[in-house]
This record gives C-alpha cells, structure tokens and sequence, in this order.
C-alpha cells in the first residue's frame, strides 16, 4: 500500500523526516562505545611493534643521520631525476635553489616530467596552478643557471 500525499512538498517532508531519523539512529550507533570487557590497549607495546621492523630501514637510518625529521623517512629507492637538477620549483621562482629528494614529487601529465617538491605545502600551493608554475620556473631556471655562483 502507498501512501497519497496532498500535495508533493508533503511528501517531499516526509522523506526528509525519515531520512533525518534514519541519519541520527547511524550516528547514535557509531558513537556508542566498545564494551569495557575488552583487554586494556598497551600503547608503549603496540608502538615499539610497529617501529620494530621500520628501524632496520636503512634509507630511514640514513635520513636520520642527515637529520632531516621524520617527514623525510619515506625516500625513493633509487635516485630520482627531476626537473631543475631536483631543485623545488616554487624555491626556483623565487630565485632560490632549494634542493628535495624526489620524496614529494607530481609528474606533469601532458609532458611526464618529474618536479620535485621539499615540503608538501609547496606541492600543494604549486598544484593551484601548475602550467603557470611551471613556466615561471624555467623562465626563473635559466637566470639562476646562468648567474655566477659565489
């Protein structure tokens, strides 16, 4: 049997109505806790476990001792080649030489080139415009190529 409405935003109210309610018993089960019959979690355990296999890393181990934090434990297995001999592309716009490891990296879909990034928010910042980032760079690129190192 269907139910028959006077007029379509009766209707339109009744399954929002529904759906509201259907909503709020999700979220009322989501937030319900876990029984306390459970075993007590040992954090100190569960995190020397997880780092114990991570430590015999050695690319992290050398990461460590160049002292570059924990954000730069993931280095590629093998050298990269990225455009601007690996330099940062925003570093390069502003006149600057800042050197990554390729561990942040974006490749241009149109061209494939490599670009590698030293922090993530430069990568994030670079992609709001990546064409135009991109030629900002090579055009910045070819005066820090050509001017005197000193």
């Amino acid at each position: 049997m269907t139910a028959r409405f006077a007029t379509p935003l009766a209707a339109i109210l009744t399954a929002l109505s529904i759906s509201c309610a259907a909503l709020g018993t999700a979220a009322f089960a989501q937030s319900a806790k876990q029984s306390i019959s459970s075993a007590p979690v040992n954090d100190q355990a569960n995190s020397a476990a997880a780092l114990k296999d991570t430590l015999q890393d050695p690319r992290i181990a050398t990461s460590q001792a160049k002292e570059k934090g924990i954000w730069k434990w993931v280095v590629p297995p093998v050298k990269m080649k990225g455009a601007f001999d690996d330099n940062d592309p925003l570093g390069v716009i502003a006149g600057k030489k800042i050197p990554a490891d390729c561990s942040i990296n974006w490749t241009d879909p149109n061209t494939h080139k490599l670009y590698c990034f030293s922090s993530a928010t430069s990568l994030v910042y670079f992609l709001y415009a990546p064409q135009t980032n991109i030629a900002r760079a090579a055009k910045s690129w070819q005066q820090l190529k050509s001017a005197p190192t000193g």
